[in-house]
């Protein structure tokens, strides 16, 4: 009698431990996020029936590239457990500096080499920023947090002088018409925008995945000082980090400024919010050490989702801030559960 009640009560034991993986299973899905945008599409569709039209889709597409290049030097950072607030200043200034180069209102240059200079001088201008953060974190022991928030506020500031500086307007425009194709022009029937985005999201995983830069990364997130012992140069893992950072969100500002068809210092103001929370939503743990590309796609493709379908609805800003900051934080607090209380890195 006594063995039966005990192996009836081990085999409910078993069952209970059953359901609660299967459970886990779900939520630690990378694709759970991908199969919330198929859940979250066919709830809307009676609400918002254009949202299966052609039309619509491409400016989700469209609306994506730029945000997810971004993302990707978010999701770098955040690996090694860090954090990148100066991204939307890199952008704003990056876009003045190169529509300032390749005006043809009164530019620095001109002619058919105006806008590669001009593309080349906002991926260095963010590679610098990336390399001061970086160099401010590493050497001077400062929290990412505020040598990010302390840059972006410094060159969210320099932006709008530099603009003051070359242009008696808010922002400066005539932009030739070779860099505005960027935006507006497609390739083999794929808009260029698609392209740029698609290639740096390969680049992006091959080094996460299959290099030894990748491994270091995610090394420096899960235990800088282990890593350290391990022989990874983590100062140097760290600054290479900001510097891809910065840089993509340069790339990202080309794309954003090609579209606007004009440089302007507040290019990327509103759009921090979404960078962190759509990386953070795609799975990439706020603790490090953890992260893929393709959970950033599926992330940023949830976030413009949400943002598409809120603004055909009619939604006030007001309420589409609320409803994506609370998508935001059940992420975040998605990943503090499945970190610190599943232990899953």
């Amino acid at each position: 009698m006594l063995v039966s009640q005990a192996v009836s009560r081990k085999a409910e034991r078993e069952a209970s431990r059953s359901k609660w993986k299967a459970a886990a299973s779900v939520v630690l899905s990378e694709y759970l996020v991908l199969a919330l945008c198929v859940l979250y599409t066919l709830v809307m569709i009676p609400f918002v029936p254009e949202i299966v039209t052609v039309e619509v889709w491409q400016n989700i597409l469209s609306d994506m590239m730029p945000l997810l290049i971004v993302c990707l030097g978010q999701t770098i950072v955040l690996i090694i457990a860090g954090i990148d607030l100066s991204v939307t200043a890199i952008i704003s200034l990056t876009s003045v500096v190169g529509a300032s180069i390749m005006t043809q209102s009164d530019g620095y240059l001109s002619g058919p080499l105006a806008a590669p200079a001009a593309m080349a001088a906002m991926l260095l201008v963010g590679a610098a920023i990336g390399l001061l953060n970086g160099f401010s974190i590493t050497r001077l022991n400062m929290p990412a947090f505020m040598v990010t928030l302390a840059t972006t506020t410094f060159f969210g500031g320099s932006a709008i002088w530099f603009t003051t500086f070359h242009s008696t307007t808010t922002s400066i425009y005539d932009l030739p018409d070779m860099f505005i194709s960027i935006g507006d022009r497609d390739l083999a029937g794929v808009p260029i925008a698609v392209i740029i985005a698609v290639i740096a999201a390969l680049i992006v995983h091959g080094v996460l995945a299959y290099t030894i830069l990748g491994r270091w990364l995610y090394a420096v997130g899960e235990n800088p000082r282990t890593a350290y012992v391990s022989g990874v140069p983590v100062r140097t893992t760290i600054m290479v980090a900001f510097v891809l950072s910065g840089m993509l969100a340069a790339l990202a500002s080309i794309v954003y400024t090609a579209r606007l068809q004009t440089g302007t210092p507040i290019l990327g103001e509103r759009i921090l919010l979404d960078v962190i929370g759509a990386v953070v939503i795609g799975g990439t743990s706020l603790f490090g050490g953890k992260g893929k590309v393709i959970w950033t796609v599926f992330g940023v493709l949830f976030l413009v989702l949400i943002d598409t379908t809120l603004k055909l609805l009619g939604a006030s800003l007001f309420v589409i801030y609320v409803i994506k900051g609370s998508v935001i934080l059940a992420a975040a607090l998605l990943d503090t559960l499945r970190t610190r209380y599943l232990g899953v890195r």
